[in-house]
């Protein structure tokens, strides 16, 4: 399954840069936030891929639900998919923005893939094992290697959104004493964490499942976590909730190893 995942993120990753080289069309949806033409193609790659690989596994993708379908998970595994995560990264022509899939199963992200087409790098996770690859100009993937979070020193480095910073965010941080940060778009945020890169990203601003169940997938199989306020691990497939729509994630915190 990995494979196939690997693959499809890829080829809609080739086919995000095509439209980021040549120039996106942008338009808004009824919240304001902005979707491109490359946000469409990719998820169609994928939803093709998806459907020929794994024709009994439901998905969940962003660009589908915007406009009212979402297929029926109650009980089963699904698929949740963010064709093109940072989408205002990549309007902006910032580099970091990525091609997210992940595998849910009883709630929670077991298996994903995150590629950051910009950057040449991808990042996957299955059997509890966290995997770093580059990506050539020719979108060939280089060898694997397993990554993992790094024990938490004195001095913490934190990430936090670029285009969704919050002042509770900046309190979270001086409240904890953290006084280095970077700025970051996309789920890459979670791949750093996993990476060994920094140690906390507290998220007190609004997200959705599709943005980070690839990310959350990797950090979780890096030996880190994502909790929420109340201290329990963010779970996936959220329907009929009463604060909030279908699929939308309370605040949480990812950390790397306590």
């Amino acid at each position: 399954m990995l494979d196939i995942l690997q693959k499809s993120a890829i080829a809609a990753g080739r086919a995000i840069l095509d439209i980021y080289n040549a120039g996106p069309a942008v338009t808004y949806k009824p919240d304001c936030s902005p979707v491109t033409d490359a946000d469409a193609c990719a998820e169609r790659i994928i939803l093709a891929d998806l459907a020929a690989a794994f024709p009994d596994i439901p998905v969940v993708a962003e660009e589908s639900v915007a406009a009212g379908s979402i297929p029926d998970i109650s009980g089963k595994s699904f698929f949740l998919v963010d064709p093109l995560d940072g989408t205002k990264e990549f309007i902006g022509r910032h580099n970091d923005f990525t091609v997210n899939i992940a595998l849910i199963e009883n709630g929670a992200p077991v298996a994903g893939v995150v590629y950051a087409p910009a950057l040449g790098i991808l990042y996957a996770a299955a059997g509890g094992k966290a995997l770093k690859a580059v990506v050539s100009e020719a979108f060939h993937v280089g060898p694997e290697t397993v990554i993992g979070c790094r024990s938490r020193g004195d001095r913490l480095v934190a990430l936090a959104s670029r285009s969704h910073n919050s002042a509770e965010t900046v309190a979270y941080l001086a409240e904890h004493g953290i006084t280095d940060y970077e700025a970051v778009g996309s789920s890459l945020k979670f791949c750093l964490l996993a990476d060994g890169l920094a140690d906390v990203y507290p998220r007190f601003s609004r997200t959705m499942e599709w943005d980070t169940a690839a990310g959350d997938a990797i950090l979780r199989a890096a030996g880190g976590e994502t909790l929420t306020m109340e201290g329990t691990p963010l779970t996936y497939g959220k329907r009929n909730q009463t604060s909030d729509s279908d699929f939308a994630n309370p605040w949480f915190v990812s950390r790397g190893k306590t």
